[in-house]
């Protein structure tokens, strides 16, 4: 069964609705791998309510939504890359999340291509992203997507008190 799901850019009013939904896939993606304490202590939806209101208000980065009927299911977020020495015709994915309830069910996917084209439209000739290297989940769609893991990139990032250790995958958007 396949859906077909309507990706357009956010508005500020689709804050709310990105927060709970980055805050929901997060807590469901880092059970078992954070300890419980530490991820009720990164669930707050406010914070990031506000940090996706900024985003979307600045486009910085841009930011879309997929749509089931007229509710948000995932979002994801893309712009230049932020890591110091890439090219400016790199880009990146730095959140792409959908709702637990949509996993495996193409909202990632739709968001992934949508944010493909928006990158391209941009000029950017590739493409990388940042993922935890014990969210297998999040390795798997990406492999899928065409992104190879650089293992010589793995770095520890703190989020609140919580140290994870990354990996940037990369890949052509030409391929």
């Amino acid at each position: 069964m396949s859906t077909h799901y309507q990706v357009r850019p956010a508005t500020l009013r689709d804050a709310k609705a990105i927060a709970q939904i980055h805050t929901a896939a997060a807590l469901e993606a880092y059970r078992g791998i954070v300890p419980d304490d530490q991820l009720k202590a990164m669930s707050s939806v406010e914070k990031r309510q506000a940090y996706w209101r900024e985003a979307i208000e600045y486009c910085e980065p841009q930011v879309q939504v997929a749509m089931d009927g007229d509710k948000i299911v995932g979002f994801v977020g893309f712009d230049r890359s932020r890591d110091a020495k890439s090219r400016q015709t790199t880009g990146e994915i730095w959140a792409l999340y959908a709702a637990p309830a949509y996993w495996s069910k193409g909202v990632g996917v739709t968001l992934w291509d949508a944010a493909r084209e928006g990158l391209l439209e941009e000029g950017c000739t590739s493409v990388t992203a940042w993922v935890p290297l014990r969210n297998e989940r999040a390795l798997r769609f990406h492999e899928l997507a065409g992104f190879k893991r650089e293992m010589s990139t793995a770095k520890i990032a703190t989020v609140g008190a919580i140290k994870i250790e990354e990996v940037r995958l990369q890949r052509s958007l030409s391929d």
